[in-house]
């Protein structure tokens, strides 16, 4: 008798173990078709705009929060972002995405590493409970409520009576009153607001946007409180108050009523309130050049006020553990022995280990938000799903190894593993070899970028993938070598107690005109030394990872200063004015305001956008595309690639030079396949930095700083940045790097490596001295992974 029975036909449930895309049109995308295996790491590559951002957070993840979305009342979805539903024929198999992405955390200035991860808000419930002396509730202990009391009587309507009752209130906060729970106070440079020698009607108003006739200009002369005819030193005392510190005062001003403001309070409202990053750059300018910021007197920096750091537990306060190295604050954490509060020591003790783990235990909770790198932004907001009891769920990563060490990308790696072990789908669109590597498997798009990309050229292992010949395969294995000689410096930049952040009284002298690589660990202190000691300087032109600020109005042509020379050799050829050639001016399709789409909002459904039916997309006038130069209308120049633009404004007709020349820094940094008019949205990290870099190429400026300029670049293209960054230097340029990329590391003439640790552990030199001198001494972190990738 047998007694092994025929194994069962699968259940229904366990055959859908793929994603399956059909037909996915998103951005370059060619119609694209794949199936992704669940529960397993599969990697995303190919070079840098090829594709693989749309087909995974542009289709997989937008769909899959899209449809999440929809199972909320319709009350809820109009406080949600609302998402189109991508361009894709069929998506099937989906599960609940997780995205973890590169943007910036939180441009507001009261945001800080604490506030961000919940971790402030159980440190405030735990003061609340055990601090002494006692002070209130948690709120008591937050910098951002301030604390106010008010009475009065209140009318209440009962049983059709009306009766009147005096009531009163009282809330304690943490704020500090002085600067307002931001830590740091403002003092404005007039100088930088106003030239005193001329009166208001003349121009004396400095600032950006308070031109004579303008708005401001309009108020500050007709308010009446001063002569707008007389110098402004002539001023009287109450006058100059007035004009600079007056509270808001209802007035008239050409028949119309307005509000009045000094103007400080109104540059405070307006300038400073939003984060410094966010700003245009001609208003971030004038910012830096009239404010400064100073440390707040009153609260010390910590925004919070003398009550909030009276009360403490074994000797701290709430401002003590906020300033704390993270991975110290879990030790004084768990030497708290108190049975009341158990359950929220654990959780907080949870997420402080989940800092550590991750490699970013040398934060402290009081460091704002804003100052996070693109790597240490992303792995903060990995630490909520650490933790997680959640299974079946897709993390979707873009590049998680940015502005980590060879030595922390291992880490990285077992986290990605460990996520995937639970059993959700990992997606990770990356770069470096050494994540591809552990991928179960890989997708890679290509074979080019814009619209030469878009097609899945390889899919399979990653052995298939050395085997493959595409161009991720062919450079998989790359291994740079170490230059044979490197140059001699010029001069050098000395830097002197350097002690920013976790700096421990740095002093180093940076080499001139040849290529200095800074390195160490992720937190050892690179960017601290570089962006508080070298940046600042003159003739120091610093190319940092920020992201462009754009509307979906600008695009290359506009960022770059591009259209200009564009639009003035349009109205010479053609003997018009050049606003008629822009499509936010006079030359704007009347239908659309020159956007080429026509936006319907839909309230919490996906907005929808349909091309313009007058201009058909084209974003200009009928009338002006009659104009033409070289034989294109303005339409069709910039509906070109910058290959094509540079070879079209280079000789010929069309041959204009100041054009010709940004076209050069464009092709130079790699980005010849852009269209001039896509919109800046729908560019990627790595296009966006170096789209950056060739508009900051054409400053005047001895010393470069680039942070991480390897960021979202292909294999292939690191060799093309390098020849870039020789070519800066042989010109007579110096250029300092701050890098992990080891391929960077082998091409410098200078390394200077910050370590040994992270945080209190790091901010001091172990090494300087050329690459070769590293590798051969192995003496730290860093050398010792230079040697393996050289295979020295």
């Amino acid at each position: 008798m047998r007694t092994d029975t025929p194994s069962p036909a699968p259940h229904a449930a366990d055959t859908h173990d793929m994603i399956r895309v059909q037909g996915a049109r998103e951005n370059n995308l060619k119609d694209v078709s794949i199936e992704i295996p669940k529960r397993r790491l599969t990697v995303f590559t190919g070079v840098s705009g090829s594709g693989k951002s749309s087909l995974v957070f542009g289709t997989i993840a937008a769909e899959s929060q899209r449809l999440i979305n929809e199972t909320y009342s319709t009350f809820v979805q109009g406080f949600m972002p609302t998402l189109a539903r991508p361009e894709v024929d069929v998506l099937d198999g989906l599960t609940t995405a997780i995205i973890v992405d590169q943007e910036r955390m939180g441009g507001n200035p009261r945001s800080t590493v604490g506030t961000a991860t919940d971790a402030n808000a159980m440190l405030r419930i735990l003061f609340s409970r055990l601090g002494q002396p006692h002070i209130g509730s948690a709120q008591a202990f937050s910098f951002n409520v301030a604390s106010i009391s008010g009475a009065g009587a209140v009318t209440i309507e009962r049983g059709g009576q009306t009766t009147k009752e005096r009531r009163s209130f009282t809330i304690t906060g943490g704020m500090c009153p002085r600067c307002e729970g931001i830590g740091s106070v403002t003092d404005f440079d007039l100088s930088a607001l106003y030239d005193d020698s001329k009166s208001l009607n003349e121009g004396a108003l400095t600032v950006p946007g308070y031109s004579v006739d303008g708005w401001y200009g309009r108020i500050f002369s007709g308010c009446g409180f001063f002569d707008p005819d007389k110098p402004i030193r002539k001023f009287t005392k109450k006058e100059l108050h007035d004009l600079l510190y007056k509270e808001p005062t209802k007035i008239k001003v050409e028949g119309i009523n307005l509000t009045y403001e000094g103007l400080i309070p109104k540059i405070q409202k307006s300038f400073l309130a939003k984060d410094v990053d966010a700003m245009q750059p001609h208003i971030r300018a004038f910012v830096e050049r009239a404010v400064t910021f100073t440390t707040c007197p009153d609260c010390d920096g910590t925004r919070l006020n003398d009550t909030a750091r009276s009360s403490k537990i074994a000797g701290i306060s709430i401002a003590d553990a906020c300033a704390m190295q993270i991975s110290d604050l879990a030790d004084w954490v768990r030497a708290l022995d108190e049975p009341s509060v158990a359950p929220l020591l654990t959780a907080l003790g949870a997420t402080l280990d989940s800092f550590v783990k991750i490699g970013l235990g040398y934060l402290s909770l009081n460091r704002p938000s804003g100052t996070l790198s693109g790597g240490e932004a992303q792995r903060t907001k990995m630490i909520r799903h650490l933790g997680s009891s959640l299974t079946d769920v897709t993390y979707v990563f873009d590049e998680p190894t940015i502005g980590l060490h060879p030595h922390d990308i291992q880490r990285m790696n077992e986290l990605l593993l460990q996520l995937r072990n639970k059993g959700n789908t990992v997606l990770v669109v990356e770069h470096k070899p050494e994540t591809i590597a552990i991928a179960d498997h890989v997708v890679d798009l290509g074979p080019g970028a814009g619209t030469a990309g878009g097609e899945v050229v390889f899919e399979g292992t990653v052995e298939g993938l050395r085997a493959s010949g595409t161009r991720t395969g062919r450079h998989l294995d790359d291994r740079a070598r170490l230059k044979p000689s490197v140059r001699t410096p010029s001069g050098r930049l000395e830097v002197r107690g350097a002690d920013t952040h976790n700096l421990q009284n740095v002093d180093v002298d940076i080499p001139l005109g040849v290529l200095t690589v800074v390195t160490g660990v992720a937190g050892s202190g690179k960017s601290s030394l570089i962006h508080g000691s070298v940046s600042g300087r003159d003739g120091v032109v610093t190319v940092d990872q920020g992201a462009i600020r754009g509307s979906r109005r600008s695009n290359p042509a506009t960022y770059t200063g591009l259209l200009d020379p564009i639009r003035k050799a349009f109205a010479k050829v053609n003997g018009v004015k050049p606003a008629l050639f822009s499509a936010n001016s006079e030359g704007a399709c009347p239908a659309c305001n020159g956007a080429g789409v026509i936006y319907t909002d839909l309230a919490m459904m996906a907005g929808v956008a349909t091309t313009c039916e007058e201009c058909e997309g084209k974003r200009f006038q009928a009338s002006v595309l009659e104009y033409h130069l070289g034989g294109r209308d303005i339409s069709e120049v910039l509906a070109m690639s910058v290959n094509e633009a540079e070879e079209f404004f280079g000789a010929g007709e069309a041959r204009t030079p100041a054009a010709h020349k940004i076209l050069d820094r464009l092709a130079d940094v790699g980005l010849g396949y852009l269209t001039l008019g896509q919109p800046l949205t729908t560019l990627s990290g790595g296009e966006r930095q170096r789209l950056k870099l060739a508009t900051q190429m054409a400053t005047t400026g001895g010393v470069y700083v680039l942070d991480e300029p390897t960021t979202g670049l292909h294999l292939a293209d690191v060799e093309h940045l390098l020849a870039l960054l020789d070519r800066l230097v042989d010109s007579g340029k110096s250029v300092i790097v701050i890098e992990h990329h080891q391929a960077v590391m082998a091409h410098a003439d200078w390394i200077i490596d910050l370590g040994p640790g992270a945080g209190h552990d790091g901010g001091r030199i172990v090494f300087e001295g050329t690459p070769a001198d590293l590798v051969a001494a192995r003496s730290t972190l860093t050398g010792e992974h230079l040697a393996a990738y050289v295979g020295a």
